[in-house]
């Protein structure tokens, strides 16, 4: 049995019940067996080991009152993975599907896409069951109040810095950060995602579909192609899929569906994004609306329809195992040329096989999501220095951001053999550059 799959091994077995986090850690130590069959003293010193086990996991209730006066409890987690190259980073997650194995599979790839940024940011998660949506913002502000009484111990400007999720926008991160500053009586970037009026960065809100985009269009330029004429499919209608339209447009690709946990539109003239904009953003309704809005346009029930849809470049954005093997062959089979993580592992592992084996370009989340908690580091850049950047420099460190994490993941999956595989690519360039650190810090 080789090294890492004795790590892996003894993962499932010390870890019992988390399939996220056992489906995250077998797609990354499996990509790094040519990296630790050159370095025999990563098994010498534990790394493996180490880099999997978090440095610390914190759980907690959290108890608040419903507007009926009734006492609701939650669970709180803030997993802090690793700190081996900076303080944690990573954002906080409020839906009803968190658990410790999905926290902990983010918080894994959260250390890699960290350190693709080249910025000097570690590796955390965290979240709750809680659910935001049909709550009273008196309902959220009561929650989040009560998540940051226990939450501000553990965190810091130089030790944890969260951000928003799923579930986790303006107005969550407005009343976490206000709890903060009320208990610790200090105002610094201890959270990002902020407000413009109190340290918020420009052009964090667009950041991850941006980002997202401008890796795919330099891997297209390295193909000698561009967006110009493609038809793109972008699974979700939250930040990151609204903003991928809006760049993929900007470059001439034409957006023909997006959906919400509901269903999906298919529009095939062209999404009309001031309409999405205005039912998401504006009403915070449903995306069926866009239907009974936009003639041409159908909407149909159910997600996984979307993923028939005939496209050049499929953009998932909303959530994990969105595409399985199934939808991924459907994918293959009616054209696509690239597939863009946009969320945290929506593809299942047989659906990146199918994906690779089909030769078609496949840009994974740690990489391809990367701009998200990049501009998160740049808004604590500002925040350090008490500075506000305008929106086009911090757009062009962005994009300058996402244009090296593409040539990094390529550079490393042709030096160990494997040119292409940007899931190799991305775990190597990503882990070596934490290995060196630890290794550095010795046993701790």
């Amino acid at each position: 049995m080789t090294y890492v799959e004795r790590v892996l091994e003894n993962l499932k077995k010390n870890n019992p019940n988390e399939p996220e986090f056992h489906q995250a850690a077998t797609e990354i130590l499996t990509t790094l067996a040519p990296v630790v069959e050159k370095h025999p003293e990563y098994e010498a010193w534990g790394l493996l080991e180490r880099f999997v086990e978090p440095e610390r996991v914190i759980m907690f209730r959290v108890p608040w009152v419903d507007d009926k006066g009734k006492v609701q409890v939650n669970k709180g987690y803030r997993v802090q993975f690793n700190s081996a190259i900076g303080p944690y980073k990573g954002g906080l997650r409020f839906h009803p599907s968190v658990n410790l194995s999905i926290i902990k599979f983010l918080g894994l790839e959260q250390i890699l896409k960290n350190s693709l940024t080249g910025l000097p940011i570690g590796g955390g998660k965290g979240g709750s069951d809680f659910d935001p949506k049909g709550k009273s913002n008196r309902e959220v502000m009561a929650f989040c109040q009560s998540f940051m009484t226990e939450l501000y111990r553990h965190i810091g400007a130089d030790t944890d810095v969260p951000a928003g999720d799923i579930g986790v926008g303006g107005r969550e991160i407005g009343y976490l950060f206000g709890q903060y500053k009320r208990i610790r009586d200090e105002h610094v970037g201890v959270l990002t995602g902020r407000g413009l009026s109190y340290g918020g960065s420009l052009a964090r809100t667009e950041a991850t579909g941006y980002g997202l985009v401008y890796i795919t269009e330099e891997a297209m330029k390295a193909r000698g192609d561009s967006f110009k004429g493609k038809t793109v499919i972008i699974s979700g209608s939250g930040n990151v899929a609204i903003y991928a339209c809006q760049k993929a447009q900007s470059l001439g690709a034409k957006i023909v569906a997006m959906y919400d946990s509901n269903g999906y539109i298919y529009d095939p003239n062209g999404i009309q994004l001031d309409v999405i904009k205005d039912i998401k953003e504006v009403k915070r309704g449903r995306i069926k609306e866009y239907a009974q809005r936009v003639k041409g346009s159908k909407y149909t029930e159910g997600c996984k329809g979307l993923w028939s849809i005939p496209c050049d470049v499929a953009l998932p954005c909303a959530t994990q195992n969105e595409i399985d093997e199934q939808s991924a062959k459907l994918l293959v089979e009616n054209g696509v040329k690239y597939v863009a993580e946009g969320a945290n592992m929506p593809s299942t592992l047989e659906a990146i096989e199918v994906f690779q084996k089909s030769g078609i370009v496949f840009l994974p989340a740690k990489a391809a999501n990367a701009g998200g908690v990049a501009t998160s580091a740049l808004e604590m850049a500002q925040s350090s220095g008490r500075l506000f950047w305008p929106f086009e420099e911090v757009d062009k460190k962005l994009k300058d951001i996402m244009v090296n994490i593409y040539h990094n993941i390529d550079n490393a999956s042709k030096e160990y053999g494997y040119e292409g595989n940007y899931v190799m690519g991305a775990n190597i360039a990503g882990f070596i550059k934490v290995a060196d650190a630890m290794l550095a810090h010795g046993i701790v």
